[in-house]
């Protein structure tokens, strides 16, 4: 890229997440935003800062899927950091910090796809989450990373 990098560079970014918990109650969020995308390493990045309506201002979020879609981790850095590692198949444990303490949680990754080129485009994944084994919820995310128009 002429004159910069991605990683300078700023994009739109829409983040559409679904929770089912474990009665079968369903809520979505959606998000839009605006934050970095680029590629690292043997991945591709999608980097945002958290804000007020996202309950974790201060805190800037990086989502890194590895190529192959092996892997998606979702870090979170500042105030309430933690890390979740999405893999499909498997069943890692992740520290959580809610704010008002961390806690440990498993998470069991169903699916990721991705589109992502470096003109953008969409990442997709579905994970379980469970706290003493005991399910707490499924759970999937769609974030979708477009140039703005100009």
């Amino acid at each position: 890229m002429i004159g910069g990098t991605m990683e300078d560079k700023e994009f739109l970014i829409t983040i559409v997440g679904t929770q089912r918990d474990e009665d079968g109650e369903s809520d979505e969020v959606e998000l839009f935003t605006t934050g970095n995308f680029y590629r690292a390493a043997n991945s591709w990045c999608v980097a945002y800062d958290e804000s007020e309506a996202t309950g974790f201002e201060g805190n800037r979020t990086i989502v890194e899927v590895e190529d192959g879609l092996r892997r998606v981790t979702m870090t979170r850095l500042g105030n309430t950091s933690s890390q979740l590692i999405i893999e499909r198949g498997m069943r890692h444990q992740c520290t959580y910090d809610t704010g008002y303490g961390s806690i440990i949680i498993g998470v069991s990754g169903d699916y990721i796809h991705s589109t992502l080129t470096e003109e953008g485009g969409e990442l997709g994944f579905g994970y379980s989450l469970d706290v003493n084994t005991s399910l707490a919820s499924e759970n999937t995310v769609t974030i979708t990373v477009r140039q703005p128009e100009n």
